[in-house]
Formats: C-alpha cells, sequence, structure tokens
C-alpha cells in the first residue's frame, strides 16, 4: 500500500505531499489543475522513463519520493527478498531527474539502477492512464491469475513437485550415461586414486587428540635435532645431579650444615627439611634427564620413514582437499562412483525405469492442469464478458486463450507442448473492443476510456487474487456518464475492498464513493503558476461534489444533489 507520495519541482509542482489510505482514494479538480501530474510522478518512481522535460522551470532537478507499506504483502516482500532486497515493512523509493537527463535511484536509502527499479517496483503498483498499464497487461502473470480464479494452485503445486522430480530423474540419467561413456579411464582413475590413499592406510583422528600427522612431526623434529637434544639434557644431568660439583651434591653439604644448626636451634628445622625436598627433586629431574639423553639418538633409517610419510601426507593432502578428513571422504566418494561404474548397464536400466515413472506421472498432472485451465478460462472470459457489459462495453469479446507452446529437441515435452515448472500451457488475456474486431492483447487497446474499463473489468473479477498492491485508474471515466459512471464507481469501490485504489476522475458519481477525497488545485503566486492538493473533509467533499455536478455556481439544488449521491453511496 501507498502511504505517502512526496513531489518536488515536478512539472507545475512546486512542493506537495499527500498521505493516502486503504480503500479507495480519489483525486479531482479542475482540468489543468495538476491531478493527471501524480500519476505521471508515480509512473516515474516506479521505474518509468526519467525525461528532463519534467523538472519545474527555474529548478536544477525534480524528485519524487514513494513510501509503500508491506506490512500486509507478504507476496511482494518474498518477490524482493528473492532478488536480494530484504526489507521490513516499510519500502522506501526516491527518484532524482537532472537537467542533463541523468537520472539517480534509492532504493530505502541505497543506490540502484532504473531497470532494477522497474523490475522490483513490479507489483507494488498497477496503472491504468492511456497506455500506461503494468501486472495485468503482462501476459507473464495472466497464468497466475488464472490458477488463483480457478483455485487450481493445489494443481499446479503438484505440477512443480512432477516436473521437479522429472528434471531430476532425466539429470541422474544423463549423469550415470556420461559416465559410461567415458568408463574405462573413469575407473582407472578411480582406481588409482583409491589404490593411492588406501597405500597410506590414513586413521581420522578422535575427538581431542592429536592427529597422527602431527604426531608425526613431533618425532620427525626430535629425529632431527636428536644430537643437540642428546647434549643439552646430558650437561643439565651433569650440572643437577651427576657432576662432580653437582648442585644436589652442594646443596646436600648445605643440608648437613642446616641439619647440625638446628639441634642447636629448632626454628632452623623446617628450613633444613624444604632444602632436602628440594635436593631430592632436583635429584629426580636429574636422573630423568639423563635417561632422556641416553634415550635419544640420531636414527637415520626411521628419520627418512618419517619424512617419506609426512611428504605422502602433504600431497594427498594437496589434490583431495586440504586434510585428512577430505582425503577419506573423497576416497569414500570414489568407492561409491566405482561401484556405480562397475555395475553401470544395471544402474542405467534402473534409472531409465526412474525416468519413464516420473514422466508418465508429470504428463498425466499436466494434462489435467491443462484441462483445468481450458474451463477456468471458459468461466472467466464470461465473468469478465458480463462485468464489461455493465461498464457500457456489452459488445466487447473477453478471450482468455490458453495455448500449449511447441517444445524444442532436448526439452522436456508433453504431446510435443513444451513442459515446464507450471505446466504445458501459455495463458493470456484477449479483448475485442468493438463487435467484428479480432481478440487482441491488452496493450494493443486504442482508447484510454476503454483500456482502463477493460482492466476495471479484469481487477473486479479478479478482486482477491492479484499480488499488487495498489491501483491506478486515471480516465477510466472517460466516454461515459449517468448509471454507467455509478456503476463503474460501485466496481471500484469493491476493487477497493481488496486493494488500496487511486481514482483521479471528472464524475461525481465515482467521486463519491471515496474513502479519501483529495483536491488539486492550481494558483498562480509571483508569476508562476503552482499546484497543490488537499485532503477534503466531510462538508469539503459535499461542496466539491456539488461543484462537479453543477460547475462554478453552487446552487442549494446542486448541494442537496450532493448530498443525495454521498447518501447513496454510504458516505454521508
Amino acid at each position: 500500500m501507498l502511504t505517502c507520495l512526496r513531489v518536488r519541482n515536478f512539472a507545475i509542482i512546486d512542493e506537495l505531499e499527500v498521505e493516502l489510505g486503504p480503500g479507495m482514494n480519489v483525486v479531482t479538480g479542475e482540468t489543468g489543475a495538476g491531478k493527471s501530474i501524480l500519476v505521471e510522478a508515480l509512473k516515474l518512481v516506479l521505474g518509468g522513463k526519467a525525461r528532463p522535460e519534467v523538472i519545474r522551470t527555474g529548478a536544477d532537478q525534480a524528485e519524487v519520493e514513494a513510501l509503500f507499506d508491506l506490512a500486509d504483502e507478504p507476496e511482494i516482500k518474498q518477490r524482493l527478498a528473492d532478488t536480494g532486497v530484504e526489507v521490513e515493512d516499510e519500502l522506501v523509493l526516491r527518484r532524482v531527474v537532472q537537467r542533463s537527463g541523468r537520472s539517480r535511484v534509492y532504493l530505502n536509502g541505497a543506490l540502484t539502477s532504473a531497470n532494477q527499479l522497474g523490475e522490483l517496483a513490479r507489483g507494488l503498483c498497477d496503472i491504468c492512464s492511456q497506455h500506461e498499464h503494468h501486472t495485468l497487461a503482462d501476459a507473464r502473470t495472466h497464468l497466475l491469475l488464472l490458477d488463483a480464479f480457478g483455485k487450481l494452485e493445489p494443481q499446479r503445486a503438484l505440477a512443480r513437485e512432477a516436473y521437479v522430480a522429472l528434471e531430476e530423474a532425466q539429470t541422474a540419467l544423463d549423469e550415470q550415461r556420461a559416465r559410461l561413456a567415458g568408463r574405462a579411464e573413469r575407473e582407472d582413475l578411480l582406481r588409482f586414486q583409491i589404490q593411492e590413499i588406501d597405500a597410506l592406510a590414513l586413521v581420522p583422528s578422535a575427538p581431542g587428540e592429536p592427529s597422527e600427522e602431527d604426531r608425526l612431526k613431533v618425532e620427525r623434529d626430535r629425529q632431527r635435532h636428536a644430537g643437540k637434544l642428546a647434549s643439552i639434557t646430558g650437561a643439565a644431568e651433569d650440572a643437577l645431579y651427576a657432576g662432580d660439583d653437582a648442585l644436589t651434591t652442594r646443596l646436600g653439604r648445605i643440608e648437613h650444615e642446616l641439619q647440625v644448626a638446628a639441634a642447636l636451634d629448632g626454628g632452623l628445622k623446617g628450613g633444613a627439611e624444604q632444602l632436602a625436598t628440594l635436593r631430592a627433586q632436583l635429584e629426580d629431574v636429574g636422573r630423568e634427564l639423563g635417561r632422556y639423553a641416553r634415550s635419544v639418538s640420531l636414527d637415520e633409517e626411521r628419520l627418512q620413514q618419517l619424512e617419506e610419510r609426512l611428504d605422502a601426507i602433504s600431497k594427498l593432502k594437496r589434490k583431495y582437499g586440504g586434510s585428512v578428513e577430505s582425503i577419506l571422504a573423497h576416497r569414500k566418494a570414489a568407492g561409491d562412483e566405482l561401484a556405480l561404474l562397475v555395475s553401470g548397464e544395471e544402474h542405467v536400466e534402473e534409472l531409465e525405469r526412474t525416468l519413464e515413472k516420473a514422466r508418465a506421472h508429470a504428463v498425466e498432472i499436466a494434462r489435467a492442469l491443462s484441462a483445468s485451465r481450458l474451463k477456468a478460462a471458459g468461466k472467466l472470459s464470461k465473468a469478465v464478458g458480463r462485468e464489461l457489459s455493465s461498464l457500457s462495453m456489452g459488445d466487447a469479446r473477453v478471450t482468455v486463450e490458453v495455448v500449449q507452446p511447441a517444445g524444442q529437441p532436448g526439452e522436456l515435452c508433453v504431446d510435443g507442448a513444451k513442459l515446464s515448472a507450471t505446466g504445458i500451457d501459455r495463458v493470456e488475456f484477449l479483448i475485442a473492443p468493438n463487435r467484428g474486431e479480432e481478440p487482441q492483447p491488452l496493450h494493443r487497446i486504442a482508447s484510454g476510456g476503454e483500456l482502463s474499463r477493460a482492466m476495471l473489468a479484469l481487477k473486479r473479477v479478479l478482486a482477491g487474487l492479484g499480488p499488487v498492491g495498489l491501483y491506478v485508474f486515471d480516465e477510466v471515466d472517460a466516454g461515459v456518464g449517468g448509471a454507467v459512471a455509478e456503476v463503474i464507481g460501485r466496481k471500484l469501490k469493491e476493487v477497493a475492498d481488496h486493494h488500496q485504489v487511486l481514482c483521479i476522475t471528472h464524475l461525481p458519481q465515482i467521486a463519491v464513493f471515496a474513502n479519501a477525497h483529495y483536491y488539486v488545485s492550481k494558483s498562480v503566486q509571483a508569476g508562476r503558476t503552482r499546484s497543490a492538493i488537499t485532503k477534503l473533509g466531510t462538508s469539503e467533499q459535499r461542496e466539491e461534489i456539488a461543484r462537479m455536478l453543477g460547475g462554478i455556481q453552487i446552487t442549494a439544488k446542486t448541494r442537496a444533489a450532493a448530498g443525495e449521491m454521498l447518501r447513496g453511496a454510504g458516505r454521508a
């Protein structure tokens, strides 16, 4: 839902801000006051072509900003998320056009391109104004709308599941056939890799334990520096314990003297005992270092074995993923693939049976869905035709065309038709506005009024089904009046019960159904024309309806008529 539109230096608009609400928002005013300029500004901010002519005389740039509330639009939020645009409940679009013809586009404050804006804004707003129309004129949306009208979403979901299963079965078969095409070479490669990995007899390390590679590196470093390690630990043994004047020998003499002194002064007994403990500990350390010094020695053969194994592990890590775990994972995958190749023909036959089963299921689902769509298309055509008749387009003929595009070689097909995740059908809404004409796509309708009424008929029938948050109608009242105008007003109100509607109109029969009524006026200030917009209260709305009924001179009769119309529309 569009909650706020801010326009600056756009055409005759100096600065204007309008806050819109849910339901039906109506804009009225004198011809030339700038009502349709709001629609042009909205087109621009939704990705329309930027032209420097729209910039107000004397200004350097024009700016349009739109705030959309997406709290109740999960489909639009999901579509934006699918394109990488994460939004919460609000989306701000901003467009700045410069005199040079360049424009800047912002989406929630971040720069983006006009092309991306046009794609992302699809679904936010549907505009009917002359030949400006979006969602319903886009044939890409027609299939989904037909399915929604016919309540065929469950069937379409089944068709998608069947198509995905068929694709997966076809892919599995193609991959297996490709493997078999170079089977001999592939088998040789896999056997070599398996043998190469098995030759090392690698074992994954237990959680919390050092890996084999880490243990081997510790032992290799000890072998590499055996001489230095033996020298240092042997010298330490001599200095602490084994030498003629070892530290423990000297501490022993000091200990003896303290024991003699302790016999004379009992307070020295504790120091003598502590020294005895320290000397015993140093003797233990010295003996341990001596044992290490005598145990460590260079073993050239063992060092070579360690270097070779570490080198072999390193080479396999470089080939198969950088860790022992990745090497072992590759070994398992290679073994599984080799088993498939060895039993290749049997597996191909199994995959072919799976594919045929998936194909038969997908064909059955696609045919059933296509038949349901044809029935729904007939009902939709009649429903839209009835709506057009009530809108003074009784000669209009509506066709909901359901065709099956031919598939190309190599594509998944059903009865020669291309199969996709949505089935085998392409759907397009075609309308012949006048008797004797052939139905044609909506965007080819010549009359802006006919186009708007055709769109209104579709939106009335499809109310509540489409993903669009805002419908904009400009010139929907072209060429009609009286009872037909009242019918159009009521139908717009029915659409507004499901979607936000912005309607620019000259007809009081339509304006009386407004949930919110806005009046656009223009004035000349300091030699410059300015456009302004005002939200009307209840009494002001009655005065505007009276003006629309009676022109410049508003009488008691026109006021009474206006009040009667508002009461008839449930607005008074």
